[in-house]
């Protein structure tokens, strides 16, 4: 699907919410409806008429970039985006204007609300994002390509670690070797932890120093072309206690569960339970607070959530995480996470490094 059939898929939702037009924001929105891979830059979009409105420093990037759109250069000439959006919404006939009310900021909202007489402002949120949440043929290649090499590039980063080295060393050689393999950018922040910070579900690296015996916990991802994959393992630096044995098992029963149970027609909350149930049986319930995954794509958090009160339906097409964890305070934790496209009949897996506990 090319830019201009994502457009037109957006604006027959602007029909059915009665919106003359839509102002967009979002940079993952941007790029998604029109192809502009830069930043600081704005989407106006109605049934006759586009524009990517923008500066001097993206003009000609956005003209390469931007097909079916007309480039719009505000600051010069027009010396506000508010007056912008006004000549253009005037010249197009808005009269009833959405705007992505999750993303605006306060100040934007006033000083459009000042400027735009005539023009009602109305939120909009989610719009594009339920159209992203179907990825098509080509998304769905990108992300693959992300996946692969990040399977590749945590087996390589395998043979680097050893104890003696910081958590940050780690990180730092894994930006490196994912980028080396091909990535565009590496797709979030790493989070790679060891010892009893394997607890923080979204820890931070640090000086702390690899020793003998602990658990590492890396999320990460490569990013291609903007679309991102997520996964995250949990390896073991020596001999594995029968503890950690035992809570790492758990965890990969839970995430074995989830997996079977993805499949288009499924609500979010019953994948959730099916995953969930493993670790409460097990006594551990309480240290499993997190939802079981989201949407990956654009964003590296997207539409669908799957989570304890998730009521929405998976569908074919989804792209998404199965990631339970168990976190220990002063113990340690562990997580096992993988991206899946979602299909009719089960999902298919998209990452596929081992999920065996390594024992390095």
């Amino acid at each position: 699907m090319d830019t201009r059939q994502r457009a037109e898929k957006l604006l027959k939702s602007l029909q059915k919410e009665g919106l003359d037009g839509i102002f967009l924001q979002k940079d993952a929105n941007i790029r998604y409806l029109s192809g502009f891979t830069n930043s600081d830059s704005y989407l106006l979009l109605a049934p006759e008429k586009r524009a990517i409105i923008t500066d001097s420093r993206y003009t000609e990037q956005a003209e390469k970039e931007c097909t079916g759109y007309e480039v719009v250069r505000w600051r010069n000439p027009y010396p506000s985006l508010a007056e912008t959006l006004l000549t253009l919404s005037e010249k197009w006939g808005i009269k009833k204007l959405g705007f992505e009310g999750a993303v605006i900021s306060y100040d934007l909202y006033t000083r459009l609300k000042e400027a735009l007489e005539g023009i009602e402002l109305i939120p909009a949120s989610g719009l594009v994002e339920e159209i992203r949440k179907i990825k098509d043929e080509d998304e769905i290649s990108l992300i693959r390509k992300a996946c692969d090499i990040s399977d590749k590039s945590f087996e390589e980063l395998l043979g680097y670690i050893k104890p003696g080295l910081s958590e940050k060393d780690i990180e730092r050689e894994f930006q490196y070797i994912l980028k080396k393999n091909g990535a565009d950018e590496i797709a979030f922040d790493i989070i790679g932890i060891s010892g009893v910070k394997t607890s923080l579900p979204h820890g931070i690296p640090s000086d702390k120093l690899i020793e003998a015996g602990d658990f590492v916990t890396f999320d990460f991802g490569a990013q291609v072309q903007g679309y991102k994959c997520d996964m995250t393992r949990t390896i073991c630096v020596g001999k594995a206690t029968d503890d950690q044995k035992k809570i790492y098992d758990i965890v990969a029963k839970s995430q074995k569960r989830g997996l079977e149970a993805v499949r288009a027609g499924v609500p979010g909350k019953l994948v959730d339970k099916a995953s969930r149930d493993v670790i409460e049986e097990a006594g551990y319930g309480r240290y499993f607070g997190t939802g079981l995954g989201h949407g990956v794509g654009l964003e590296i958090h997207e539409l669908p959530f799957m989570s304890t009160s998730c009521e929405e339906y998976l569908a074919a097409g989804n792209v998404l995480t199965v990631e339970p964890g168990i976190y220990l305070p002063s113990w340690g934790g562990v997580r096992i996470e993988d991206t899946v496209l979602v299909k009719e009949e089960g999902c298919e897996i998209l990452t596929h490094a081992t999920k065996k506990l390594i024992e390095l």
